[in-house]
């Protein structure tokens, strides 16, 4: 694909996004973070020529490796994947922009102890596993609004900007839907929050019609 090809490419991409905003209201402002985690350097590059700025890995060695290769950009980079205890320094020293995946109270308690300990705060998200999938991770509907709240008080070095979900592995578009509902009905009933990251590249014009303002698209933004 040329330069050009893929602008137009990604031009359309976009213009699927704004189609799907608009159909919520004007007022309403949908992110796109490019999730790199298949895709190389020299590819991020290509892209952020393009306008595109955020982007996803979910692991951190490869963000490391990544936002070292290309620091010479202005990037904003988001940890979207699952964090072991033993990673969170090796998290921390890269300092991102957004970490998404906050999805047990253990974990929260020992990203707090490594923050303040480094006397750093770190934005994140609250994972919900609002489809109940087992594969999964991330906090349970029912108890994802009381824990948002306890990480608020007792962790004060972590600053919850909102929630994170993926949409539920299923071919049924309504039981997708009734999945991003959901954690869009969490999202609106806790203090502060200001994201609501739901959609991947095969779900996320449904996600943004169901409240999302934060989209993680991978293959479809890298489009070899």
């Amino acid at each position: 694909m040329t330069e050009i090809e893929y602008k137009i490419y990604i031009d359309d991409v976009i213009r699927r996004v704004e189609t799907a905003r608009l159909s919520v209201s004007g007022h309403h402002i949908v992110k796109i973070v490019a999730v790199s985690k298949y895709s190389t350097s020299r590819e991020i590059e290509k892209l952020y020529k393009i306008g595109q700025r955020a982007y996803g890995e979910n692991k951190v060695q490869d963000l490391k490796s990544k936002a070292n290769k290309l620091e010479e950009l202005p990037l904003e980079w988001h940890f979207i994947g699952n964090l072991q205890k033993n990673k969170i320094n090796n998290l921390l020293d890269i300092n991102p922009t957004l970490f998404q995946a906050l999805d047990s109270l253990e974990l929260a308690q020992e990203l707090q102890k490594k923050l303040l300990a480094k006397d750093m705060t770190l934005d994140c998200l609250l994972q919900i596993n609002s489809a109940h999938e087992e594969s999964k991770h991330g906090f349970m509907p029912q108890e994802a609004t009381s824990s948002y709240k306890e990480i608020l008080e007792s962790c004060p070095n972590i600053n919850l900007k909102g929630v994170m979900s993926i949409g539920a592995h299923s071919e049924d578009k309504a039981i997708i839907k009734k999945s991003f509902e959901t954690t869009y009905e969490i999202y609106k009933n806790l203090p502060n929050a200001t994201i609501c990251s739901m959609g991947m590249s095969g779900d996320f014009e449904l996600a943004i019609e169901c409240g999302s303002n934060m989209v993680r698209l991978g293959s479809l933004m890298f489009n070899k």
